[in-house]
């Protein structure tokens, strides 16, 4: 699989979005924005995560995800979940979902004109065959693990994507 070419943009400004906020999409942005600040990308990428629930509003990412990716040297610590809103499809350039019902939910809050930015996460694994990023609230340690995986991976992808647009 190769990474689809974003427009070329600056700055770039990515949202990850999942459920509730406190799991994967933090958890994605945490990975992004440490391999965004890694390639001296960071004064032109802006990165933020979203929950299409408001669950969560206001609370920091789960403890077991801040854990797990903490042990791979990713900081969750300064985030706070905050629910999708029309105006981010305005305000992002890209919209990245984790699963098919976030992806159904975040489709009905965007307007219309702006559902084009929408894109699943997995579009840019180059490792994993995924199609969607699991949810690892109810399960143990392997489940946030897995979705480190793919998230790794598929920020690889996403990397290239913004580093090949310049």
């Amino acid at each position: 699989m190769t990474a689809p070419r974003l427009p070329r943009l600056a700055p770039q400004r990515v949202l990850m979005v999942c459920m509730g906020n406190i799991c994967r999409s933090p958890t994605a942005h945490g990975v992004f924005e440490k391999m965004i600040a890694d390639a001296g990308l960071a004064d032109r990428v802006q990165i933020d995560s979203a929950g299409t629930h408001g669950y969560h509003v206001g609370a920091p990412p789960d403890e077991r995800a801040q854990r797990h990716a903490a042990r791979r040297g990713y900081d969750l610590s300064r985030q706070r979940a905050r629910r999708l809103t029309p105006r981010d499809f305005a305000d992002f350039d890209l919209v990245l979902v984790m699963d098919d019902a976030n992806e159904r939910d975040a489709r009905a809050i965007a307007p219309p004109e702006q559902r084009h930015k929408l894109r699943r996460l997995t579009d840019f694994c180059t490792r994993h065959a995924a199609h969607e990023v699991p949810d690892p609230y109810y399960g143990g340690a392997a489940g946030f693990e897995t979705v480190l995986d793919l998230l790794e991976d598929a920020c690889t992808g996403l990397l290239a994507a913004v580093k090949y647009s310049d």
